[in-house]
């Protein structure tokens, strides 16, 4: 395989456009045009996991969390990230991070979290804005299905769980081409007046220029009409954390318990059990705390998440139970997501899951 073609797999999962701007996901190390014939997949990239790569002959290592996260000005190998670095080149492996991006679409790290805990009815808890944009064009009436099309098959039309999404009313178009023009209908200086529909289109802002591409060559005039406006609307499939329902309530002790078995937790930080029961659980990979007030106001019962800072604990006022697991416990089952998406594209593509355990907390 090459290398692009495993980051196709994952970026059309997990768009790069939806992480976060500090982050820095992506291809760290390597050439993306370069051969590729295995992959660890990890949530951490230490020594310890390039030594694993090495002894299961993987030339290729897909991470959670980047190794290069800010500025590096030498390579002398005086911390772990500049050894690690070292190695990985010396050792050709390309190093590629799937890191916030894959935190906020639908059915990435917290959707995996809802899963072990079985929960229902899931949605994204807090939903970014300004990730939408409208397209309007208008198309003579008998090439309006060709245009339609295109725009469907280049990406736009998808809300939620509906394809080809579309609004279109009929009217006149008018127009007069001058002397440089070379009109599809009608001729030259000479006022035409056409059966048109006019077509709209939702798109994700990221997928702009292949759109636009798709309209342009698929539409008939010589020069498309057409604009686009950026929307304020929260999209439903992109954002922070989960909420979803248990099928039946459970007592706090029993979902405790639940949680450390399928999170393999010794222990449970959390804050006074105010909820005798457990219906609605809010949650989030890694740091979440920030999402704490989404979960209180959609009446979350249970929050799970991880980083909580002492005061920060005060702040669920007796309102919810805030249940800390760990940062590692919570991402943990995050290259499953990786196996899944990479052998669903290309099942005879070699790939292991690490066994090295990356958490650097550890218990007594």
């Amino acid at each position: 395989m090459k290398l692009h073609e495993i980051i196709s797999a994952i970026e059309t999962f997990a768009p790069p456009a939806y992480q976060e701007s500090y982050d820095n996901s992506g291809l760290l190390i390597g050439n993306k045009n370069n051969k590729v014939t295995g992959a660890l997949l990890t949530l951490d990239v230490t020594e310890e996991i390039i030594d694993e790569a090495i002894s299961k002959k993987c030339d290729l290592i897909i991470a959670h969390h980047p190794i290069i996260f800010s500025g590096i000005k030498r390579l002398n190998g005086n911390n772990y990230v500049e050894r690690v670095i070292i190695k990985a080149i010396q050792n050709n492996i390309a190093i590629y991070a799937c890191h916030t991006n894959i935190d906020n679409v639908t059915n990435g790290v917290n959707k995996k979290i809802a899963d072990k805990l079985g929960l229902i009815n899931t949605k994204i808890l807090q939903p970014k804005s300004q990730l939408l944009k409208k397209l309007v064009t208008f198309v003579p009436t008998e090439n309006a299905e060709t245009v339609r099309q295109a725009l469907f098959n280049s990406g736009a039309g998808n809300i939620g769980n509906y394809s080809e999404c579309s609004f279109n009313v009929s009217g006149t178009g008018t127009f007069k081409g001058n002397d440089n023009s070379n009109p599809v209908i009608g001729t030259k200086n000479q006022v035409e007046k056409v059966n048109e529909q006019r077509i709209e289109v939702i798109f994700e802002a990221y997928q702009q220029n292949p759109i636009t591409d798709a309209l342009k060559t698929a539409h008939p005039y010589e020069e498309v009409a057409y604009y686009i406006s950026s929307l304020d609307n929260t999209y439903q499939e992109v954002g922070s954390g989960l909420i979803g329902e248990l099928k039946e309530p459970m007592e706090i002790d029993s979902f405790f318990s639940l949680i450390k078995f399928n999170f393999k937790v010794p222990t449970i930080k959390h804050t006074a059990k105010v909820k005798k029961q457990i219906k609605t659980v809010a949650l989030c990979g890694g740091a979440g705390n920030f999402l704490l007030k989404d979960a209180i106001r959609q009446n979350a019962d249970l929050f799970l998440s991880a980083d909580f800072t002492y005061h920060k604990f005060f702040d669920a006022e007796n309102k919810i139970v805030i249940c800390d697991i760990g940062h590692y416990e919570t991402e943990q089952f995050t290259p499953e997501i990786f196996y899944e998406v990479i052998s669903k594209k290309f099942p005879t593509f070699a790939l292991h899951l690490s066994n090295v355990n990356t958490n650097p907390i550890n218990y007594f």
